[in-house]
């Protein structure tokens, strides 16, 4: 192959790869490393480590995923590092306290849930999955005496987090110290070329570049992309917000999810969550502020791509139509959580149930005050009327059925049993 098409090539993949990126670091050096990797016919090894400390894989996760997978379209050697060992430790990123360590059990049991979920984007046959425990857990006292001497403790406490508990006197323990230096010996012990990771990681990735030096590898590019916001369009998408769409939740679930999003969060999702080029989702948004499209029918677009990424276009189709049905020509979905009740003369003598008791005795909602919250915000429907007063009684006596929906997506067949 004559240079110049192999300069074009790499260009080519170069652009395609940098699409939703936040910092390469460094471009050129990206651009040199593709062009050497197709003049020799040799794939680059890019790695991404997670710590698998939540069971399940969130839309959030797959932004990372997704640059896995356009590496690998091109080529390239994908390598999904489970951070066993370092998940013992607890990543100190962007926290204010030391996290609570996880107990081994829970590693392993998170660690085949991310086995299992990943290759909803991943190829299955082009994914090397690996441990870090194979490496960091074999490292003798002199191995780690010998890493720690390799970077300055002033080197480390450069990081934001750090810096801000020392200035605010909360307590750094050592093993949070030692985080950046174990995930950073990673990409020693694989020979990355390419590491991936989150915005938040930025510090830990450089750590990496600088250790493989110290090691006589050549460092690796460092390629950070940006914490996917959640539902709420201000905080990172995260399960303890409660603002995430999970790959394995239902087909509806995530279409009416992603259905309920800001139309600016929409155009952020689209570059993130699909392969849709830029110039195009430019020319969306422009037509959208014409009136020259809806912007619901974008969105609509939007989640249908979703959905089909992790449940197939059968299902797509399926969540799209559910959704309409319900939403756009107001019907009942076909499908609702039945709630038996039974009804006792002595103590319902007028086969009636407060709203609120109903909502906290079967578990709708978590308390009473989020009952009445809800309910006072018109979150409560029965049979299509809005319920607004907290003392409103269910009347059973008349009527066996009726179709409570709480929110704009949670439909419940209550149904009483004599």
């Amino acid at each position: 192959m004559e240079e110049k098409d192999i300069k074009l090539i790499a260009r080519e993949q170069f652009d395609y790869l940098k699409k939703g990126t936040v910092e390469i670091i460094q471009e050129e050096e990206l651009l040199n490393r593709l062009e050497k990797s197709i003049r020799e016919g040799k794939p680059l090894r890019v790695k991404a480590g997670f710590d698998p400390t939540a069971p399940d894989i969130h839309l959030g996760h797959t932004v990372l995923l997704r640059k896995m997978k356009h590496f690998q379209d091109l080529g390239h050697e994908v390598i999904f590092l489970i951070g066993d060992f370092t998940g013992l430790i607890g990543d100190p990123s962007g926290r204010s306290s030391t996290r609570k360590p996880m107990t081994r059990e829970e590693i392993n049991r998170n660690a085949e849930t991310y086995r299992q979920q990943i290759f909803k984007i991943l190829d299955p046959e082009k994914t090397i999955i690996d441990f870090n425990s194979r490496w960091l857990g074999s490292l003798t006292s002199f191995d780690i005496i010998n890493l720690t001497a390799k970077y300055t403790v002033a080197r480390l406490l450069e990081r934001d987090d750090f810096a801000l508990r020392l200035k605010s006197g909360l307590p750094i323990c050592v093993h949070e110290i030692l985080y950046p230096l174990m995930q950073a010996y990673d990409s020693v012990a694989l020979k990355a070329d390419v590491e991936l990771g989150g915005t938040d990681q930025k510090f830990n990735l450089l750590v990496g570049r600088d250790l493989q030096r110290e090691f006589g590898q050549e460092p690796q590019i460092v390629i950070t992309m940006p914490l996917l916001e959640g539902l709420d369009g201000v905080e990172k998408m995260s399960k303890s917000l409660g603002n995430y769409v999970g790959i394995t939740e239902p087909p509806q679930e995530i279409y009416g999810k992603i259905m309920s999003i800001s139309d600016d969060l929409m155009y952020r999702y689209y570059e993130l969550l699909t392969d849709i080029r830029l110039e195009q989702i430019e020319s969306w948004k422009k037509e959208a502020e014409a009136g020259k499209i809806n912007p619901r029918d974008l969105k609509a677009k939007l989640a249908w791509l979703i959905v089909a990424d992790f449940w197939g276009k059968k299902e797509a189709d399926r969540a799209a139509e559910e959704f309409d049905r319900v939403f756009r020509r107001r019907e009942l979905p076909q499908e609702m959580t039945e709630i038996a009740l039974a009804f006792f003369p002595e103590e319902n003598k007028e086969l009636s149930l407060n709203i609120v008791d109903l909502l906290v005795n079967y578990n709708l909602v978590p308390s009473r005050s989020e009952a009445k919250r809800l309910i006072r915000q018109g979150g409560v429907d029965l049979d299509g009327q809005r319920v607004e007063d907290i003392s409103f009684m269910i009347d059973f006596s008349q009527v066996k059925e009726h179709v409570l929906r709480l929110g704009k997506k949670r439909f419940f067949r209550l149904k009483r049993v004599d």
